[in-house]
C-alpha cells in the first residue's frame, strides 16, 4: 500500500436550509456546486478513487450528476447524522489499494490542484496536513451568557482550517474510529488526527478556497469561477 495512491472523499451532505434547497446542487457558473471539486479531483492522475458522501435521499440524483460530469467511476455513498459520521462512511468506502486520502467539503468549489498537491506532499506515516489561512482578524474569547470579552488571542499563531485535509488512509480510519469509541464530536478531521498523536502540518491555501456558507457567497464564487473559465479559454486560443 503506497501513500502515492490517493483517494478523495467529498462531503456533499446537508439540507441547505439557508438556500431553501440542497446546497451541493446549487448551480454556480453553469455547474452544480459540488461538481466543481469533483471535476478538479477527477482530473488529477494521483487520485485513483473518488467517494462522494451525500444524503440517502439524494444518492440517485448525485450518481446522475456525476455521470454527466466525468467519465471515470466514482462511488456515491450515504452519509450519517453528522459531518464526522459522513466522513467516516466515506473513508470506509475507500479500497485498500489507496494508501492515503484527503477529505474535502463540497461547499468549497474553488479548490486548486496545486494546493491539493502541496497538501499531499506533507503526508507520511504519523503526519497529516490541511489547507488553512492565517487569521487576519483579532480574535476575542467571549463568555456565552454575558457576551463579555474574557481574553484576546494572539492571532500571529492562529490559522483558519479549510479542506482538503490529508493523511494516510489508515491514520484517518483509526482517528475516526477512536472518535466514535470515545464519543468525541470534532469539527474537522485534523482534530481527530491530533487526538491520536498524528502531527498535522498547515499548508497555506489560496484566497479563493472559501466555503460557500451564505447566499451572498454565491455571487463571489461565481465571479471567481467565470474568471477562471475565461482565463482557460484565453490560454487555449
Amino acid at each position: 500500500m503506497s501513500a502515492g495512491s490517493w483517494a478523495a472523499v467529498v462531503v456533499a451532505a446537508g439540507r441547505g436550509t439557508r438556500f431553501g434547497r440542497p446546497k451541493q446542487f446549487l448551480e454556480l457558473a453553469g455547474t452544480p456546486m459540488v461538481g466543481w471539486s469533483i471535476r478538479t479531483f477527477a482530473g488529477m492522475p494521483e487520485v485513483d478513487e473518488i467517494v462522494i458522501v451525500t444524503e440517502a435521499e439524494w444518492l440517485e440524483r448525485m450518481r446522475e450528476l456525476v455521470s454527466t460530469l466525468v467519465s471515470r467511476s466514482i462511488v456515491v455513498v450515504a452519509g450519517g447524522r453528522s459531518r464526522q459520521a459522513s466522513v467516516f462512511a466515506g473513508l470506509r468506502a475507500i479500497s485498500q489499494r489507496c494508501g492515503a486520502a484527503f477529505v474535502h467539503d463540497g461547499a468549497r468549489p474553488l479548490v486548486r490542484e496545486p494546493d491539493v498537491r502541496a497538501g499531499m506532499a506533507e503526508v507520511r506515516a504519523g503526519r497529516g496536513a490541511l489547507l488553512a489561512a492565517p487569521v487576519v482578524d483579532t480574535i476575542k474569547v467571549v463568555e456565552a451568557r454575558s457576551r463579555l470579552v474574557r481574553s484576546t488571542l494572539d492571532r500571529s499563531s492562529l490559522w483558519a482550517a479549510q479542506t482538503p485535509q490529508f493523511a494516510l488512509r489508515e491514520d484517518l480510519l483509526r482517528a475516526h474510529a477512536r472518535g466514535v469509541a470515545d464519543g468525541v464530536e470534532a469539527t474537522d478531521d485534523a482534530a481527530l488526527l491530533e487526538r491520536i498523536g498524528v502531527e498535522v502540518a498547515v499548508v497555506p491555501a489560496t484566497a479563493e478556497n472559501f466555503k460557500v456558507t451564505l447566499p451572498e457567497d454565491v455571487a463571489r464564487a461565481e465571479a471567481f469561477l467565470r474568471e477562471r473559465a475565461s482565463a482557460s479559454s484565453g490560454r487555449l486560443t
